[in-house]
């Protein structure tokens, strides 16, 4: 089956007439895996902590520009049939007092995710130089909103550079010409090289680093992508870490919103993995569509699509129960949905459904599952008797092992010339780095996995 986007192609054009739809399940295998070692049957590596990992993915967020009523009239020049919407009845602005709501929220309920930053949006104004109707005081206060209490626990991505017009890398100006293949969301890419891609990602990177947003990932617009998408996969590696130095990036473009096609991450083009320069780049599966409102407000979303109100189904329970990480779409546009708070109010319902049925959930940034998958699939692990062999290309937090195990005594972790106990735990949720528990024969055991060489006595 042919991978395709999570956003489908609803004109007569077909694929060219999209601005952000959910798309129906596909397989995501699109790209090269690369480079795989060899892993002992004996040893399995688990969740982190044996936990399942969830994470919340908000499209179309930018600084103050309320995405929608700026790029409907863009996208209804083209498809007016399509775009029908009363645009100028939206609201010119998301305010930074409901950014503060929002946070403020998350914060109390541990989530965690990717937070678009649409570096010049609809072509209202670049966020590092001047957004036309605010003044340079509101900006600035804007992005440092996203600096303080975003940063540290949401992921920043470009949505590419304005989510509707391409723009011309070397004047910085839109491309005069107006049809599919000058619209980002469109056709644009179609039949471009790794080095093109990569030169206009490393664009829309380099704004968000001239006001100090830091960016290991990228987020495509609509159909950004289709008809090259091996050549955007090694693009996004090359521009993130040209601009950002990041040790392993991550994009998001696709998403199986049903069925059971798996959603884990995929860990593509790995090379490198015995050198001081190992390389990869992780494509992360959002598990739902966007149910909270949808990004042009059409519809008052459908909260029981994540989880029904006697917690029994749901995608996020579907998902969670077979153990894979379950990434919650949303656009931000529609979690403010034009003031009402449609969509925040369906989030905050759908977390709060989650809390109550499960105790084993772990919200991480999209970076931090991203880094586990690296591990997870690229360490090589080697076993001899009671002696394990980690030979590890990145390092990476809670690293959790189920090791078949030959005696009662507590499993220790040596690194060069000492080595070390973990403590013992009685429940499996209990793990942490540097605990251990027994299951069987089996022990489980958790500790924050280095760079390079590490053993397990067992």
């Amino acid at each position: 089956m042919q991978p395709i986007s999570r956003r489908r192609f609803l004109s007569a054009t077909g694929a060219a007439m999209s601005a952000a739809l959910a798309v129906r399940p596909s397989a995501t295998h699109a790209q090269v895996a690369g480079q795989r070692p060899s892993q002992d049957a004996s040893v399995e590596v688990l969740n982190p902590r044996t936990r399942v990992p969830l994470s919340f993915i908000i499209d179309d967020s930018t600084c103050l520009v309320n995405l929608n009523r700026f790029a409907i009239p863009q996208f209804a020049r083209l498809a007016p049939e399509r775009y029908q919407h009363d645009w100028r009845k939206m609201p010119v602005e998301i305010p930074d007092d409901f950014v503060r709501k929002f946070v403020d929220w998350c914060d109390e309920h541990g989530v965690k995710g990717k937070y678009s930053v649409v570096p010049y949006p609809a072509c209202v104004g670049r966020l590092d130089r001047v957004l036309p109707g605010w003044t340079h005081k509101e900006m600035a206060a804007s992005l440092d909103l996203v600096r303080t209490r975003l940063l540290p626990n949401w992921d920043i991505h470009p949505e590419m550079v304005t989510h509707t017009r391409v723009i011309d890398t070397k004047t910085g100006h839109p491309l005069s010409e107006v049809n599919s293949r000058t619209m980002e969301n469109w056709r644009w890419a179609e039949g471009k090289s790794v080095d093109e891609l990569a030169n206009y990602l490393s664009y829309a990177l380099r704004i968000l680093k001239n006001v100090d947003l830091p960016c290991q990932g990228i987020t495509t617009p609509g159909g950004f992508g289709n008809g090259a998408k091996p050549e955007l996969a090694q693009a996004a590696f090359e521009a993130v870490r040209d601009v950002f130095d990041a040790e392993i990036p991550h994009y998001f473009k696709y998403l199986e919103d049903s069925g059971s096609a798996s959603v884990q991450p995929r860990v593509e083009y790995a090379s490198g993995l015995d050198t001081d320069d190992p390389r990869c780049i992780v494509n992360l599966i959002a598990c739902t569509g966007d149910w909270t409102g949808g990004w042009d407000c059409s519809n008052r979303g459908d909260l029981d699509r994540f989880i029904t109100p006697d917690l029994a189904g749901g995608r996020m329970v579907d998902v969670i129960d077979r153990g894979e990480p379950a990434l919650m779409l949303c656009h931000w546009t529609g979690i403010y949905f034009n003031g009402e708070e449609v969509g925040l109010r369906i989030f905050q319902e759908a977390v709060t459904r989650l809390e109550r049925k499960y105790d084993h959930l772990s919200w991480m940034k999209l970076s931090e599952i991203a880094r586990y998958w690296a591990a997870k699939e690229l360490t090589r692990i080697e076993r001899t008797q009671n002696r394990i062999e980690l030979h590890a290309p990145y390092a990476c937090p809670d690293f959790t092992l189920r090791l078949v195990t030959a005696g009662n005594a507590a499993p220790q972790i040596s690194r060069g010339d000492s080595s070390a106990p973990l403590r013992e735990v009685a429940r499996r949720f209990d793990l942490q780095a540097g605990a251990w528990r027994r299951e069987g024969n089996d022990a489980v055991i958790c500790f924050n996995l280095p760079k390079g060489r590490t053993q397990i006595l067992c």
